[in-house]
């Protein structure tokens, strides 16, 4: 099974592809170099097979790899990173 995470800008998400299918995608607003996760949907067929984590380490890395920083208003996110302490950094405490 190859996997592809990737910015879709014109969408406000972030894709993963599984052998070139859409499994599944982060959703997010952005506010300057902050994107505000909102939601995440994994494809039923593609569930329980590590897509969602797999999604969210993608775009995690990509974000790092920006500079850009986040706000996991999304509780799929959000339980991401609590489990995934090495990330930590990347989240932006909302005033």
């Amino acid at each position: 099974m190859s996997t592809l995470v990737e910015d879709n800008p014109a969408e406000h998400r972030f894709e993963i592809l599984v052998d070139d299918a859409l499994a599944g995608f982060a959703a997010y607003e952005p506010r300057g170099e902050v994107l505000v996760f909102t939601r995440t949907e994994v494809d039923p067929k593609f569930q329980n097979m590590g897509v969602g984590a797999a999604l969210v380490r993608g775009t995690l890395d990509q974000l790092r790899e920006r500079g850009a920083t986040l706000v996991p208003r999304c509780s799929f996110v959000s339980a991401f990173i609590d489990r995934h302490p090495e990330y930590a950094d990347l989240v932006e405490v909302e005033a």
